[in-house]
């Protein structure tokens, strides 16, 4: 409850239970029937028709008060009642045995059935066929203004009020007087506009429930309903009743107007409250059962005439829209550049919808027409656009409520109406119109607070109605729901415009990608060929003094190192490759304990450029621990750890425990070289290594420019076995193709020489070569291999015919490729195993202990 004497606002009015008063007009009586009939409820004034008091008629049925035919007549009508807010109607019934005629309406709340009666007027009228006159009336008005004019006319022709209004809603609950017919000398409301809090929330949803609703004698006393609670302790809902009486707060209202009689009758168009007929009277006054139900069939017939004009005017300027629209659609078929004309776009979209200027946003790049705000607020009210309307049109009068500081370029641009032309809330079309300063002519000031008064906790409505003008700025002339609609068709054909172009140019970006990629995958195969034919010319050339044998390894491991880094890098299109499996793929060659090699750090992608350096670095640090650190004896460990500090570079250490003593180089050797200068050179970082005596300790800054965020591994790939231990010496398991015929398909020879020496140290039985299609073929069908191992290309061929004989005669084997993730197998043979070049021991005993695993015994 509010403090005594607290400003309050006329909105409070939508608290009101205007449809429990507990009351009627004295204008009739009303009875509440259980649902077998029995009388439950009566007005007060009841005896003044029926001639007994309300507690002589409570529990007894119907038909011992009204006569027989009554009740039948009754009945009748009850049984057509359909939906809740139904009301039957009957005129001229003899209620009771004295013969006096009553109009009678009915209808159902809570489970009861409510009759309500009034004396009859003795009228008699051809209703429809003065319907009809008047609808006629109304069919031959030329626009609106004359349409809503006339039907102003023919209600108070037929109800006598001394003025009738047609008051259409706003969308916020406002409304305006747009047509009025009045007796001469009472002044004009017409062009007034009244506050939502006029007519309450509740008030117009009784609106539209209950079309007509009478108030005869602002003066007059309510007749209350006895008893005011049922059994239930609820009062009599009298949403739909005839004689409701009336709110104390709108018998104030009208008593400031001066008016002592009203009638409304709703104006429903689409299932919405479009509007009221508004019937004012400065007496006393009560238009007939009779006559209140042909206004009310009228107002029927209006609101259907009304639905009909404007969705004839909807259609007709859809209509026009949609031809302007093909018109676009087909202009920019044939010229894409005027998409990113303004002055073009907007004279197109300004013949559909009105406005004074338009902006484009495309791509982030913007382009003018007409009256528009200045760029950067253009920016702010796409921002805004992005975050309030992602992806659908969006229509204000008043940008002001969206973006700030916006009364800056009110008189420019006050209202918008911005159409997404892309699927993203990123490109729109935005048109603009300029501030509209106008006067709004309020039937007293809207804004004006009311005291408590002589209704207790109630409110006091304004005592003024005179004129009062409210100058509306920073607002433009809204945009309409046609309006609206259209610009969603011009979205559907804009989007259809940008989709098509960014195909196009998809369409240009995918074919540059794809030559792109071949070159790439070629590059990548050729190097990955030369890094094998490298190891191979320098394995096939070893000679046999104990120093050239040690420095053919040294030269092969760092070969391989680099093989290993081009390998993880050019895997996804030479792209970021994570720091752990570049340590994993060094440190496994040399433990057979992998808890020998502690690693703790993130999740760190290094860039190409960075992983090729960090893969020498690294591999020359486990090759110098192999041979004379801590990972030369089996109780020495190396923690390789990594952290990024405070400005994002990523610092690794290097720490080797339990190992023999150290003592420091006394010369310094390509590979301390390496460790030494390659990242401060190659990377811009840090790098410096110590001797302890208990272990070798190192530590590097590598530059946050060099460092990618981790991401998610593909998924579906065909299986692939890791280099891990590529260059590295490992126990051979010289058993692994025991008893094994394989077949060896590789274009280079020096290649194919070193795979032969691998597939021997392995243990194969026989080993035959082929260097071309035909010559594996003839191979195969001359002598069946077990196993084989397939490069994928053959000079200016592939293996697949290979692969397809072998899978026809169930004999296992594996691609070998140095394309990587670039290679496209046929459907056939995806998900078969496939090695990389070049060729180690590890990797094709892995991958040949796998296929030989995988296949049937």
């Amino acid at each position: 409850m509010p403090e005594e004497n607290a400003k309050v606002d006329l909105t409070n009015c939508d608290q009101e239970p205007i449809h429990i008063l507990g009351a009627i007009q004295p204008i009739g009586f009303l009875l509440a029937l259980t649902a077998d009939w029995v009388i439950a409820r009566a007005s007060e004034n009841v005896s003044d028709y029926l001639g007994e008091p309300p507690e002589a008629l409570f529990g007894r049925p119907l038909q011992d008060v009204f006569t027989p035919r009554a009740v039948h007549d009754l009945r009748n009508r009850s049984a057509i009642l359909r939906g809740s807010d139904s009301v039957e109607r009957l005129f001229e019934v003899a209620l009771t045995e004295d013969g006096r005629l009553f109009d009678v309406a009915i209808h159902v709340s809570d489970r009861q059935m409510v009759i309500e009666a009034e004396p009859a007027s003795g009228e008699h009228g051809d209703a429809t066929g003065m319907v009809r006159s008047m609808i006629a009336r109304l069919d031959q008005t030329s626009d609106f203004p004359s349409f809503f004019k006339e039907g102003a006319r023919q209600v108070r022709a037929l109800t006598g009020f001394d003025r009738v209004m047609v008051y259409r809603f706003a969308p916020d609950g406002s409304g305006e007087v747009v047509a009025e017919a009045v007796r001469a000398g009472i002044g004009r409301f017409i062009g007034l506009r009244y506050p939502a809090s006029d007519i309450p929330a509740q008030a117009r949803e009784l609106y539209r429930r209950n079309l007509l609703r009478i108030i005869a004698d602002v003066n007059a006393t309510p007749i209350a309903i006895i008893p005011q609670r049922d059994e239930t302790g609820k009062p009599l809902d009298l949403s739909l009743a005839v004689l409701r009486s009336v709110s104390p707060i709108h018998i104030e209202y009208l008593k400031n107007m001066g008016v002592e009689a009203s009638m409304s009758i709703s104006i429903i168009v689409e299932g919405r409250l479009w509007g009221l007929f508004a019937c004012h009277h400065y007496a006393p006054k009560c238009p007939s059962f009779e006559r209140r139900s042909v206004s009310e069939l009228f107002a029927q017939m209006f609101a259907m005439r009304l639905e009909s004009r404007e969705r004839q005017e909807v259609v007709e300027y859809e209509r026009r829209a949609r031809d302007i629209s093909d018109q676009l659609l087909g202009a920019v078929a044939s010229d894409e550049t005027l998409l990113k004309d303004p002055d073009w776009l907007g004279d197109i979209l300004t013949n559909a919808i009105p406005a004074d200027g338009v902006g484009v946003w495309l791509g982030g790049n913007f382009a003018f027409s007409g009256t528009v705000p200045p760029p950067q607020d253009f920016r702010k009210i796409i921002r805004a656009l992005n975050g309030t309307a992602a992806a659908k049109v969006f229509a204000t009068d008043h940008i002001g409520s969206i973006v700030k500081g916006a009364e800056g370029f009110a008189s420019d641009a006050a209202g918008m109406l911005a159409i997404p032309i892309s699927r993203a809330p990123r490109d729109y079309v935005v048109l603009f119109r300029k501030e509209l300063i106008h006067s709004v002519r309020w039937g007293g000031d809207p804004h004006k607070p009311v005291e408590y008064g002589p209704n207790g906790p109630r409110l006091t409505p304004r005592q003024s109605f005179e004129e009062w003008k409210e100058l509306v700025e920073g607002k433009s002339q809204p945009f309409t729901g046609s309006e609206v609609r259209v610009a969603e068709t011009l979205r559907a054909t804009l989007i259809e415009v940008v989709l098509r172009l960014a195909d196009e140019a998809s369409a240009e970006r995918q074919q540059a990608s794809a030559r792109q990629e071949l070159l790439i995958a070629e590059l990548n195969h050729r190097v990955r060929n030369i890094l094998g034919l490298i190891r191979g010319l320098i394995r096939q050339s070893q000679p046999t003094g104990e120093h050239d044998s040690e420095f053919v390894k040294i030269v092969d491991g760092r070969i391989h190192a680099l093989a290993r880094a081009h390998n993880q890098i050019t895997d996804d299109h030479w792209g970021p490759a994570p720091l752990s499996a570049l340590i994993d793929a060094e440190a496994a060659a040399f433990v057979g304990d992998h808890e020998r090699v502690i690693t703790d750090g993130e999740a760190v992608y290094l860039n190409p450029q960075a992983y090729t350096t960090m893969a020498l670095v690294i591999h020359e640090l486990v090759t110098n621990s192999n041979k004379y650190g801590s990972l030369s004896v089996k109780s020495g460990t190396v923690t390789i750890s990594w952290r990024r500090n405070p400005a994002g570079d990523l610092t690794l250490s290097w720490a080797e425990t339990n190992g023999p003593e150290v003592k420091a180089p006394t010369r310094k050797g390509f590979g301390t070289t390496i460790i030494d200068r390659s990242v401060p050179y190659d990377l811009g970082g840090d790098a410096t290594i110590s001797y302890d005596p208990d272990g070798v300790r190192a530590e590097f800054r590598i530059p946050a420019r060099h460092l990618s965020e981790p991401r998610t591994p593909p998924s579906g790939q065909p299986i692939k076995f890791p280099r891990s231990a590529m260059g590295h010496p490992q126990a051979t398991p010289n058993t692994l193709l025991k008893g094994h015929d394989i077949l060896l398909v590789e274009d280079s020879l020096i290649i194919a020489l070193d795979a032969e020496d691998i597939a021997t140290r392995l243990g194969a039985e026989n080993v035959t070569t082929a260097a071309t299609v035909d010559g594996a073929l003839d191979n195969i069908e001359a002598s069946r291999p077990s196993i084989a191992v397939l490069d994928i290309n053959l000079g200016d061929r592939t293996s697949y015919p290979i692969a397809d004989r072998l899978a026809e005669l169930n004999i296992p084997f594996l691609f070998a490729t140095g394309y990587g993730e670039q290679a496209n197998f046929p459907m056939a043979h995806r998900g078969r195993p496939v090695i990389q070049k070049p060729y180690t021991l590890e990797n094709m005993a892995r991958a040949l202990d796998h296929l030989l695993g995988a296949s049937p015994a």
